[in-house]
């Protein structure tokens, strides 16, 4: 007889950890089955974002950029330093360090919350019965009055450029070197082709980014996309737009790649090659074909606004579900669908989900671009302030990029927020909080912020919207 739970979570990443803990939180008898093996060869939790995605990324980007920033000196701080050595296989043993830590940190909040951790593959069977395929060859069937899918993504590949060794890789595969290419080919000037190119173009590679699209970052607003771009370019970053790589192969380890743009065919030679062109849902074997298990376009599951799909106590969220790839999007449909499963009241507001690109200087953004206004014809009005006139950005010597608000035209409702600098990734959740109580540009200019500190920007971006900014120049209204 199978055993039975109240919720069974399929994945452990930070969809369905979160959701597991919360489920567990709530008094519900759960089980989380998760086939990641991490690489020390014992099963892992945490899923792509804590093993092979996040959070080693992060952690390479802090390394690199004390690299960079120490081996550039500190002259005009009065700070001399001698020759400064690198040490890449201790720079990723303290990456691996990092991801241990993390991923025993949820065994223990797994045990602390009384939840079942099985390790294996885990497929939807009807009637919500959950079939555990484990890593040893055998197999065992769970029995749920509820089951959550939240088995994340997975690379997209390209059929022009195969995955080869070490010469070709994923993003997973560019966490892992333990030599610095002198030569890096990257395809997809995204957000993983941006901070993988960051971290090794840090550490002396010469970093080409191939981008298939003729815009950069057609995500971001394009005000910030566009000074991203020159600052990139000026660190070194070789960023080519509208270039759609056609071939690739490698002969004596170099990488031989064909690509074309508006101007025409052209070759390009390179040690490394990282294919960043995005992320696909991991749905495959998810589900037994006799569940008819309803997908939407892209293979992603299909589900209604409360993360449920079109069987009865089964619920998907995170990855394989609409809505951006982004792992505090996932948790937090984790924990709304924990929280609907014991009969209560929980709802994510999508409008309000900020991105971050942790390059350097940061981009960070929530809510609506000024051209997805301007295309919906929404009246707003805008504020920017430069962080060359912010006394703390000065101090710092980070004073490249800037915040901008953008703000109902009748009622001065925040619409977005956009911020291109140092530590926009933290900045931007203030403006996170003041979208989610429904502020105006108005309340956050008659909010007090410390001085000198980069928040500071925030409020004067918003000072800007009613042209009264105090320590630039104001422009006129248009």
């Amino acid at each position: 007889m199978a055993k039975k739970y109240d919720v069974i979570v399929i994945g452990a990443g930070p969809a369905g950890y979160v959701a597991a803990i919360r489920c567990a939180q709530l008094g519900l008898r759960t089980a989380c089955v998760d086939e990641w093996i991490g690489k020390h060869g014992a099963p892992a939790p945490g899923g792509t974002c804590l093993n092979a995605g996040c959070i080693p990324s992060k952690a390479l980007l802090e390394s690199s950029e004390l690299y960079d920033r120490i081996r550039q000196g500190g002259n005009a701080h009065g700070i001399v330093a001698g020759d400064v050595g690198l040490d890449v296989v201790a720079m990723m043993d303290h990456k691996d360090k990092i991801v241990r830590e993390l991923t025993g940190g949820i065994e223990t909040l797994f045990k602390a919350n009384g939840i079942d951790w099985i390790t294996g593959h885990g497929q939807l069977l009807a009637d919500r019965q959950v079939q555990v395929s484990t890593h040893d060859g055998g197999e065992q069937t769970l029995s749920s009055d509820n089951v959550i899918l939240a088995t994340g993504s997975a690379p997209v590949a390209i059929d022009a450029a195969p995955l080869e060794g070490e010469q070709i890789v994923d993003s997973t595969g560019a966490l892992n070197w333990t030599e610095v290419p002198e030569r890096l080919g990257i395809i997809g000037a995204g957000v993983i082709g941006l901070e993988l190119g960051s971290v090794w173009r840090r550490l002396g590679s010469e970093v080409t980014l191939l981008e298939a699209q003729d815009v950069f970052l057609s995500m971001a607003d394009q005000q910030l996309a566009r000074a991203a771009l020159k600052l990139f370019g000026g660190q070194g970053l070789d960023i080519r737009l509208d270039a759609c790589v056609k071939s690739t192969r490698v002969k004596h380890e170099v990488v031989e790649l064909v690509y074309e743009d508006p101007q025409g065919t052209h070759a390009l030679n390179v040690d490394r090659l990282i294919v960043a062109v995005g992320r696909r849902p991991y749905t495959e074997g998810i589900a037994a074909p006799e569940t008819d298990l309803l997908y939407d376009e892209g293979c992603f599951i299909h589900v209604d606004e409360n993360c449920c799909t079109n069987l009865p106590g089964v619920y998907a969220i995170g990855d394989v579900v609409r809505g951006p790839m982004l792992a505090h999007k996932g948790s937090e449909e984790g924990v709304a669908v924990a929280e609907r499963i014991a009969g209560q009241s929980a709802t994510v507001d999508f409008d309000t989900i900020p991105s971050v690109i942790y390059t350097h200087p940061e981009i960070a953004w929530v809510g609506k671009t000024e051209e997805a206004l301007k295309k919906s014809g929404v009246a707003y009005r805008s504020g920017v302030f430069p962080l060359t006139a912010s006394g703390r950005a000065r101090a710092m010597q980070q004073t490249e990029g800037m915040v901008k608000v953008l703000s109902e035209a009748d009622t001065d409702t925040v619409l977005g927020v956009h911020i291109l600098g140092a530590h926009a990734s933290e900045l931007v959740g203030q403006a996170v909080i003041a979208m989610e109580f429904e502020g105006s540009s108005e309340d956050i200019a008659r909010t007090v912020f410390a001085h000198p500190t980069l928040s500071e920007a925030l409020h004067e971006a918003a000072l800007c919207v009613d042209r009264r900014a105090i320590h630039i120049v104001n422009k006129k209204s248009s």
